[in-house]
């Protein structure tokens, strides 16, 4: 991974820069004018853009930069708001207070909405293994301005770790978590926004295990949920109740403890 700043940079932003090439144990490259690309063809990393007010994720011979945005809890959450459901919410029965693992993070659409039922007495915590995606989506858990105060709460409330997720749960006492969630890289793909597939690029895949379901199971005080595509072979391997959901492509899974 290489850092630089946005094409039109001044003093703060190039040293904001470096910092986070320090932070991340990445190189700092000056910008000089030169596009993202030329600099890729110069120095052959994945390159992060530090601008005034986001972050750019440029995967090598890519054209288009991944960036952190809320993704669906944006209408999820106005959802919520209008007094309507939210399936994953239902599944984990996620309410006031609750304490959540969401052991895939992503682009946090999840922890989101969760944050928001939770409120100020909950805890989110959201586990990426990729060090650099982690960075980013923190960065926009704390920087991004949705419009909604609650929103931009929930937001705020979820501490985003870089881990993968056996390593993390192997280390968490038992029943520490209400809710331990997996929303894992469907078998079969289905179609995707544009953001999720830019996240692709970049996301550390790790599978469930036997290993991986003890250490949840052990961690959850109450379930663990797994949303999951509806042909998925991982519900009934590892014992999940699955709630259909007729419309859907994607159904959740829950093991009660």
């Amino acid at each position: 991974m290489i850092i630089t700043t946005a094409g039109r940079t001044n003093a703060v932003m190039i040293e904001k820069a470096k910092q986070i090439a320090e932070q991340l144990g990445a190189e700092y490259i000056d910008r000089n004018k030169r596009s993202v690309g030329r600099i890729q063809k110069q120095v052959p990393e994945d390159c992060l853009v530090v601008g005034k007010e986001r972050l750019e994720l440029f995967p090598i011979g890519e054209s288009k930069p991944f960036f952190f945005h809320p993704s669906s809890a944006m209408f999820r959450i106005k959802r919520l708001l209008k007094g309507g459901s939210d399936p994953f919410l239902q599944a984990a029965e996620i309410k006031e207070g609750s304490s959540i693992l969401d052991c895939t993070l992503g682009l946090a659409s999840d922890s989101i909405t969760a944050s928001y039922a939770a409120g100020s007495k909950g805890k989110v915590t959201g586990l990426e293994g990729n060090k650099y995606l982690s960075f980013l989506v923190a960065n926009g858990l704390r920087q991004w301005d949705s419009g909604l105060e609650v929103m931009n709460q929930a937001m705020g409330r979820i501490n985003a770790e870089s881990s993968m997720a056996l390593n993390y749960l192997k280390q968490q006492p038992s029943e520490s978590y209400d809710v331990v969630y997996f929303d894992p890289m469907f078998e079969e793909k289905i179609l995707e926004s544009e953001g999720i597939k830019a996240l692709r690029n970049f996301a550390v895949y790790e599978d469930l295990s036997e290993e991986v379901m003890f250490h949840a199971k052990r961690v959850a005080r109450q379930r663990v949920v797994l949303k999951d595509h509806f042909r998925s072979s991982r519900f009934a391997q590892y014992g999940f109740k699955v709630f259909e959901r007729k419309s859907s492509k994607f159904h959740f899974g829950v093991i009660e403890k």
